[in-house]
């Protein structure tokens, strides 16, 4: 399955985030898409999560990453998860980790599965300040569960302290975490301030090998792009959604604003390199410049969307 943008740089969708609810414990102060205590499970029953689950397969996706919200609380979360493994999908679950049942210790070992979670300061005042709780003691806890019990796991810094983020990377370091991330915060849901949606503050990989399905069933090029929805799973299938010109032309109407599409003749001899607005080399037209790390998919991937 290839979907194909007047840019010709979208690539086959091999892995998509399954957005599960924006029912969350916590009420993180940049969650992304403003989850919280009073967050809905959506209109998605099961069911449609199932056949999501099993058009994903057949469509070549490879790996699919359970957000949220807190995606642990949605009452078809085990079956979810059982159903990803069973059709050879690689699962990541993205939890905050302040509550792990049993069962969910049990399914997180299983092979295919890997945890993710978010991690704000070494200092629990200032971890809780964030998610608006006392949640620091029982996630850093769950952190060491997840080592102590061999369970792959990554941990996402997100801040623009320079000097909290080192100071929570050795406190992580210090007991066995080694895949870490960091990323600045976003300007997206609560952390918008209720501004209109940027664009710019995008990674640069919104909808190129990857996809997002919300709690309503709307297809989006991202997490942090729902805004553009370019379809719905109850109303259209998966596939032809992500084959469909509506995700091509959001992916097209992105590139704009961040400026794709610049020659360098120096590097490729006068063919359009993609410039995202991460990227980092001192020529950001380099045909080695890809989309920040901080949002590439994989299994696990190294996304670190707030929850």
């Amino acid at each position: 399955m290839i979907v194909e943008a007047l840019t010709g740089r979208q690539t086959a969708t091999r892995f998509l985030w399954l957005d599960l609810t924006r029912k969350c414990q916590l009420s993180c102060t940049h969650c992304y898409n403003t989850s919280g205590p009073q967050g809905t499970h959506g209109t998605m029953s099961r069911e449609d999560w199932v056949s999501v689950l099993d058009q994903a397969a057949a469509a070549g996706v490879r790996a699919v990453q359970f957000i949220g919200g807190e995606p642990t609380m949605h009452p078809a979360f085990a079956d979810l998860v059982d159903r990803a493994l069973t059709v050879g999908l690689n699962v990541e679950v993205y939890s905050n980790l302040v509550h792990v049942t049993p069962a969910c210790w049990k399914l997180f070992q299983r092979e295919g599965c890997s945890l993710a979670t978010s991690y704000y300061s070494a200092e629990a005042s200032e971890h809780n300040k964030v998610t608006g709780r006392r949640s620091h003691a029982r996630t850093r806890a769950n952190i060491v569960k997840a080592l102590e019990l061999g369970v792959p796991i990554r941990v996402g810094i997100v801040g623009n302290d320079e000097q909290t983020i080192e100071a929570a990377r050795a406190d992580l370091r210090s007991i066995g975490v080694s895949w870490i991330g960091i990323d600045r915060i976003r300007e997206f849901g609560r952390a918008c301030g209720g501004q209109k949606h940027d664009a710019a503050n995008l990674c640069g990989g919104c909808g190129d090998g990857r996809a997002v399905v919300d709690p309503t069933g709307t297809v989006a090029p991202c997490v942090f792009s729902t805004w553009m929805g370019v379809g719905n799973v109850r109303e259209d299938s998966l596939t032809s959604i992500l084959n469909g010109p509506a995700l091509g032309g959001a992916v097209d109407s992105l590139r704009e604003v961040w400026g794709w599409g610049k020659k360098d003749k120096d590097n490729d001899g006068g063919q359009s390199r993609p410039c995202g607005p991460d990227c980092v080399p001192k020529n950001p037209c380099d045909p080695r410049c890809e989309p920040n790390d901080a949002c590439r998919p994989g299994t696990p991937t190294t996304c670190q969307p707030r929850v």
